[in-house]
Parts: structure tokens; sequence; C-alpha cells
């Protein structure tokens, strides 16, 4: 990517050197105007326009936050007030949009913001100090939650949210102190028979998210690897479970949905609805005075989590995650 500072704008250039557009950096975030989001994009004014008017109807941003007016001056010589979206406005629509430019694009940003939400504001170490968490469980765990900071945060909001994961795991017993000492839990604490879920039914869960999502690449599979991701958990061996608890079915469920990359877009949001239909399913997804066993945030976090671990990691990610469903319903 080609890029020229002029004082507090950078020139993006597409890798195909087809387009420049001017980039505004300015409070910490970029901005772009509807006629460059169009440009980056490829896709009509109308069809940006429409789906920036369903991200504030849907409220999955309020406008006044994330949009600007600034002074601009036409060709014409006079100079009008237009409206600037900022990089969380810009993202929500690529992923609507589903345009490879809007992936290089969040790729490019991200780095290009790298100073104000990673190094900058410190967020992790700092959201960690705030609630003062042990610092010596900053092992191979902390490093997972560093990478996921820094590859799916989108705003200094959200990478603070993403620090909510560890949060969780100071309720109930010191998961921090467990994972020091290598004590973890293996097993899940239920072990009543799980009721088994046809492939074709949690299909049927996703196709009821087509409408939240504009994307023609949304829930398109990949290959068969779903179907072996929603009947592994079942598997036995030698007349037993290889998954015994409903704990570790739902870990494993989560896990492999995220990793095994079945579909072309959305996997990391159907591996999470499907996570959720199976604690409903098995009356898990609730704790034992009624309050729902994850909040969105925590849930959210531990998703990215997993989509940032590594192989070598898969056991001790899958151990966390059984880990807080048993103190969750302790």
């Amino acid at each position: 990517m080609k890029q020229e500072t002029k004082s507090n704008i950078v020139i993006y250039q597409t890798e195909n050197n087809e387009t420049e557009i001017e980039v505004r950096f300015e409070k910490e975030t970029l901005w772009l105007s509807l006629n460059q989001i169009a440009s980056l994009f490829e896709r009509d004014k109308s069809v940006i326009s429409r789906h920036i008017n369903n991200v504030f109807k849907e409220k999955e941003l309020v406008k006044n936050s994330v949009v600007a007016k600034n002074a601009t001056t036409a060709s014409d010589g006079k100079t009008y007030q237009v409206d600037y979206y900022n990089l969380d406005a810009i993202l929500s629509v690529g992923y609507r949009v589903n345009s490879k430019r809007g992936t290089q694009f969040r790729q490019w940003a991200t780095k290009r913001l790298n100073d104000y939400l990673v190094q900058g504001y410190s967020i992790n170490e700092k959201r960690l100090e705030e609630k003062d968490l042990e610092i010596q469980y900053l092992k191979s765990g902390i490093n997972i939650l560093r990478r996921t900071v820094q590859n799916q945060a989108e705003s200094l909001d959200q990478a603070k949210e993403l620090a909510t994961l560890l949060d969780d795991f100071s309720h109930g017993l010191s998961l921090l102190d467990d994972y020091d000492h290598e004590q973890l839990d293996k097993k899940g604490k239920s072990n009543k028979k799980a009721i088994t879920i046809p492939t074709d039914e949690f299909i049927a869960l996703i196709k009821t998210m087509y409408s939240n999502f504009s994307s023609d690449f949304f829930a398109k599979e990949k290959d068969e690897s779903f179907k072996s991701s929603t009947m592994q958990i079942y598997q036995s061996f030698g007349g037993n479970d290889l998954y015994p608890s409903l704990e570790e079915k739902a870990a494993t469920l989560l896990y492999l949905i995220v990793k095994n990359h079945s579909f072309v877009d959305g996997n990391k949001r159907i591996a999470a609805a499907c996570f959720l239909y199976f604690l409903k399913k098995n009356n898990l997804l609730y704790t034992n005075d009624g309050k729902p066993l994850l909040s969105n945030d925590a849930l959210a976090s531990l998703t990215l989590f997993i989509t940032e671990s590594k192989s070598e990691e898969m056991k001790t990610v899958k151990q966390l995650t059984v880990s807080i469903l048993n103190r969750k319903n302790s």
C-alpha cells in the first residue's frame, strides 16, 4: 500500500493501484466521506448509504459517536458541510458488503492506528492493572489476548471489552491461580447425557441469522467440516464418550466451529450462536441463580480468544472454556 502523509491526512492506495483515497486521521480514529467509502468498497453510493442507515437503525452503532461534519470545498468553489464516518462505521459497512478491499483496508488501518489502540494506551496491561489481576498469568494466555486485541479490536472501547474475558476469570475460584499452577479444569461438572442436536438443526438456527447480515457469503459452506464439528462432540471410544461432560462438549463445539473455518463468512458469529444453542438445549445457558451464563462481551471475547489462539494452544484454550463454564455454574 502506498501512503503519503500530508499533515493528518494519509493517502491510501489499493493493491491494484487503481484507487487513491485521502484518509483523515483525527480524534484517535480515521474518517472517510460517503463518496470515499463507496470508492473504497467499489459499491454504488446508494448501496453504501443504505448499509450505513441499517447500521444505525439496528443500533449497531450510535450515529452521533461515529459521524462528524466537516467543511469541504467542492469543484464549484463552494464550501459544504459533509458527513464523515469513522473507522467503526467504515468497518461495519465493510463486513456487510463483504468486500475484499474492506479486509485490506481494515488491516492497513489497524496497523496505522496501532500506536493509538495498543502501544500508546497499553490497553491490555492497563486493563489488567485496573482489575488487580495477577501478573503471573501473563504467560501463554495473555499472549493470546494480546494478539486478539491487536488483530481483532476495531476501536479503543472494543479493545477494552476484549479484556473483560480475563475479568470473568476472577469469578468464584481463581482461574488465574489455577492456570499458574497448571490446575485448570480438565473435566466439566455436568455429566448427564447430552441432548444430541442434529447438524440440520444447527443449520436451521443459522438460517434465522441471515437477515441480520447483508452478505451473499454469510454461512456459505466451503466443505463438510461444519457437520464434522457438530457431530464430533458426541463421539465415543470403547463405549466411553471422548468428551464426557456437557462443558467439554460445549467447549469443543465452540473451538471446532471457530477453527475449522467451514464458512466463507461468519464463522465466529455462527460458532457463538451454536455454542449458546447447545447450552440452551442442555439447560446450561443460565446460572443456578437465573443469570445468563456469559455476557455478550464475555462471549465475544472468548470467541475472539479462540480465534487468535495457535494450534499448540488448543488444550489450554479448551480447558479455559471448560473452567469458565464450571465456575459460572458453581
